[in-house]
């Protein structure tokens, strides 16, 4: 049998704007977003039997179509006429329901794992045509790293950047549904992100520029429906952070911080005030 594992890091977005809605009922997306050392870990291991089988350590993933991973190894199969099986083996530490796009990473390294284990030699844009059908994640998990991301999350552009810099991340004990903040935004009232001076600040490697620039327009409708979120953001900068934002549509909160001892500050602060608390770095 022959094994093979991926990392699948989470990602973090250090901007996130709301350009408007399209006519398929998406919304056109402007973000910027970072990978960080917080890994899942997929193994697939080819089987003679001509099946999918989904295991994780983690009993709250499903192990059936409704798993990222599952999609993404059901899709290759079909698109490729595969007709050898796989076992798939889901290692968690991204929290689920985070908003740190652990399952679209998931499913980013499944690709990733049985474009090799298969030897089917995809490109990364063939790869990134797969995890669109997944989810609008998918695509920037594959390429990972520093990336401005545009339409439904298809538009991937890297960023030359070199932010040294610690994460503070807390999740606290309740999730937030991504399908279900969408349909709350109003277009005309939503706070608006420069993402282009997010883009520039990075390239320049200016972190008071980014300090000054960074957003998220989602953050005010998940804060509305749970207020915890804000209070989070309150500890983490009077802990002496230097920056704190909400990833993705929630409810995780990230802190950035230049240097250990100041990321050790706001860990031990938070600690008593969540469970969920991880000290990492930006990849």
């Amino acid at each position: 049998m022959v094994s093979i594992i991926e990392r699948a890091p989470a990602k973090l977005n250090l901007g996130l704007d709301i350009l408007g809605k399209r006519v398929d009922g998406y919304h056109d997306l402007s973000m910027v977003m970072i990978s960080v050392d917080l890994c899942d870990y997929v193994t697939v291991t080819d089987r003679k039997e001509n099946e999918i089988i989904v295991e994780s350590d983690n009993p709250r993933m499903p192990n059936n179509q409704k798993n990222d991973v599952f999609k993404a190894a059901r899709l290759l199969k079909d698109q490729y006429h595969i007709q050898s099986g796989v076992s798939i083996y889901l290692s968690k530490k991204i929290p689920v329901c985070a908003g740190m796009g652990g399952g679209s990473s998931d499913a980013a390294a499944t690709i990733r794992a049985l474009n090799k284990l298969w030897g089917l030699e995809l490109t990364k844009e063939e790869m990134v045509k797969v995890g669109m059908q997944i989810g609008s994640d998918v695509p920037y998990c594959l390429h990972g790293g520093y990336a401005k991301v545009k339409g439904k999350g298809e538009l991937v552009t890297p960023i030359k950047a070199n932010l040294s810099s610690w994460v503070v991340l807390v999740k606290p004990d309740f999730g937030i549904s991504t399908r279900t903040v969408f349909p709350d935004i109003d277009c005309d009232q939503i706070s608006r992100v420069d993402i282009a001076k997010i883009v520039s600040s990075l390239e320049k490697n200016d972190y008071e520029g980014l300090k000054a620039s960074i957003g998220n327009s989602l953050e005010d409708i998940s804060i509305a429906r749970k207020p915890f979120i804000q209070k989070i953001k309150d500890k983490m900068m009077t802990s002496g952070a230097d920056l704190a934002l909400m990833t993705g549509s929630g409810p995780t909160v990230f802190a950035l911080c230049r240097n250990e001892r100041q990321a050790n500050r706001v860990v031990n602060s938070l600690k008593g005030f969540c469970k969920e608390v991880y000290k990492v770095r930006t990849l």
